[in-house]
């Protein structure tokens, strides 16, 4: 049998978020634990991507004389996939887990996020918003282009999914290291899907569950960051990752 899972990274992409970051990290803490008692030692990878707010003096005091966290920092902003692609290089964890540091998910859904894939039935996991938890009722056409990108994405990669847009997102070491993330900005989550689906770990196809996550997600007033234009750039990207030249396997 293979070996079981004994650490994590989580990822954390953070760009002007002084007035969420510390209650963030302040509940990552606080339920570290939970994560602790599934037997996984855990890294905090906290990405700061060109701050112009006290963000970066927030990360530096909580990391400082703590060696589970790492804070880097990118010289110019260049948005949340990029982001991911910084730390991705940094993570060492037998397993990765993508968390956002605006308060909209929360980390207490991280051990049912975790647990297929510590029980060995699972090489991806996937949170939803929409499969039964709490989450805080906002735009309707939000839901509607959300819900029209899922179908989409499921039609390309022969999945079958109810959130591709969601934030937490969990992966075996094998299967993150056979992804090359490329886009930049928020055309991360459909190029994930596309490429979990040709993942091949081991030769075959890669497990992959849904699980429900609570979401308490925020206005543009409260600094939500996601536009119009990402919503178009999400479709190119269903088509061209789940369509183009990269629907081929890769193992």
């Amino acid at each position: 049998m293979p070996e079981a899972p004994r650490s994590i990274s989580i990822l954390i992409p953070v760009y002007n978020e002084e007035d969420h970051v510390e209650a963030c990290l302040r509940r990552l803490d606080e339920h570290a634990p939970a994560v602790a008692e599934m037997g996984l030692t855990r890294e905090l990878i906290l990405v700061d991507d060109c701050s112009k707010d006290r963000t970066g003096d927030i990360l530096a005091r909580f990391a400082e004389g703590r060696p589970d966290v790492k804070v880097l920092r990118h010289p110019v902003n260049m948005g949340k996939g990029a982001a991911m692609r910084t730390a991705m290089k940094a993570a060492t964890g037998d397993i990765i887990l993508f968390h956002d540091a605006d308060l909209e998910y929360d980390p207490r859904d991280h051990p049912v996020a975790l647990r297929p894939i510590v029980e060995g039935k699972a090489d991806v996991v996937i949170g939803s918003r929409f499969i039964g938890q709490t989450h805080r009722v906002l735009y309707f056409w939000h839901s509607v282009v959300n819900r029209g990108l899922t179908f989409l994405s499921n039609v390309t990669t022969n999945l079958n999914l109810t959130d591709i847009e969601c934030c937490t997102k969990v992966f075996t070491r094998e299967v993150f290291a056979a992804i090359e993330i490329e886009e930049n900005r928020f055309g991360i989550e459909p190029e994930l899907v596309a490429k979990v689906a040709r993942a091949r770990p081991k030769g075959k196809r890669a497990r992959v569950y849904e699980v429900a996550v609570s979401y308490d997600g925020r206005t543009y007033a409260e600094g939500k960051k996601i536009g119009w234009k990402d919503g178009v750039r999400a479709l190119w990207c269903i088509l061209w990752f789940g369509l183009g030249p990269h629907r081929q396997p890769r193992a």
